[in-house]
């Protein structure tokens, strides 16, 4: 038996773009990267930044999932639909990017990669970006078991980016720094890369900055599974947020850091578990907005996606959620 018959057909199908497009929506690279098309990147550099899936194809998943989640709550099971849209790839019918394309007609998308782009060369920073040429990390193979993918890719992605002359990565996407710097690395039995989360190399060059917030806010902080469990960035947030005039940061009383309540999203576990994880979402905001804090804060493209929904079922619109990304342009001006 094939392993792609034991895994459900919602992973199959994201699995199958990484592998084929070199990204979870089988978009085109070219799509992925035209967010930065006026920024004058260089594409030759020591340091690139690493933009990911989850925040070049930000505004596609939040549609793509707002379609699971409507046929989920339909006569038409998401699996059935799934294979469906599985089968009309074979056939070179993109029936989820055409989907997609009508959601996102004017959308802005990918504009916290932006903002971290203005963040990082106001701090400084100089740095590349691949753009068309950017890899998908695949760690999404890794997490539904199809190791042997997992390890195609992790060589091609790790001997891709060293043939290029490529020192230092600065990932934006947690799980894709934990891909980078734990699981390519265990794959192919080396490393000689150096990975860095964007909050990291931040934390790294603000002490000399001066940063505001243009009104004064509470603001509580969402810990991304990955940011906190696997790469124990819990506290380089924080430190960040405090030093925002502006800001006061008020916390749930347990569920932070490592003990954080998950906000459903992850893994794929949203296209395959549409309805258990938009009532993960809720929970979470609940817990969340118990604080009395007047924006949420995280610092994932899935986390973003997830609260969002949360606070949308919940109808509280005087409530927004920002990533990180952005506190930190507005703060700084940028």
């Amino acid at each position: 038996m094939d392993n792609k018959d034991l895994i459900p057909p919602g992973l199959t199908f994201l699995a199958d773009n990484i592998t084929s497009k070199q990204n979870i929506l089988g978009a085109s690279t070219e799509e992925g990267a035209k967010w930065a098309k006026w920024l004058n990147l260089p594409k030759e550099a020591e340091t690139i930044f690493f933009a990911g899936c989850g925040y070049q194809y930000a505004t596609d998943l939040e549609s793509l999932m707002s379609l699971i989640r409507k046929i989920d709550k339909s006569a038409i099971s998401t699996e059935m639909t799934m294979n469906l849209a599985g089968f009309q790839k074979k056939l070179g019918v993109d029936a989820t990017g055409i989907y997609r394309r009508l959601m996102n007609r004017g959308s802005d998308d990918a504009q916290s990669l932006k903002d971290a782009v203005n963040v990082l060369h106001s701090l400084g920073v100089e740095f590349g970006y691949l753009a068309d040429d950017e890899p998908c990390c695949g760690g999404l193979l890794h997490y539904i078991g199809l190791h042997q993918e997992f390890n195609r890719n992790a060589r091609q992605v790790h001997d891709g980016i060293k043939s290029k002359g490529i020192k230092r990565v600065i990932s934006i996407v947690p799980s894709c720094t934990d891909t980078l710097r734990h699981l390519i690395p265990e794959s192919i039995e080396g490393d000689g890369l150096e990975i860095k989360h964007f909050c990291e190399v931040v934390l790294e060059n603000i002490s000399s900055r001066e940063l505001r917030f243009p009104r004064k806010v509470k603001v509580t902080y969402h810990d991304p599974c990955q940011l906190a469990r696997f790469l124990g960035l819990i506290e380089e947030p924080r430190q960040i947020l405090r030093a925002i005039d502006g800001i006061e940061l008020i916390e749930p009383e347990e569920t932070t850091g490592v003990c954080a309540t998950c906000c459903g999203g992850g893994g794929g576990f949203e296209a395959v578990f549409p309805e258990l994880s938009q009532m993960l979402a809720v929970n979470r905001v609940r817990e969340l907005l118990e604080t009395g804090a007047d924006i949420i804060v995280t610092h994932c493209p899935g986390c973003i996606m997830q609260l969002k929904t949360g606070v949308k079922e919940l109808k509280r619109n005087d409530v927004e959620v920002l990533d990180l990304v952005q506190i930190l342009a507005t703060a700084m001006g940028v």
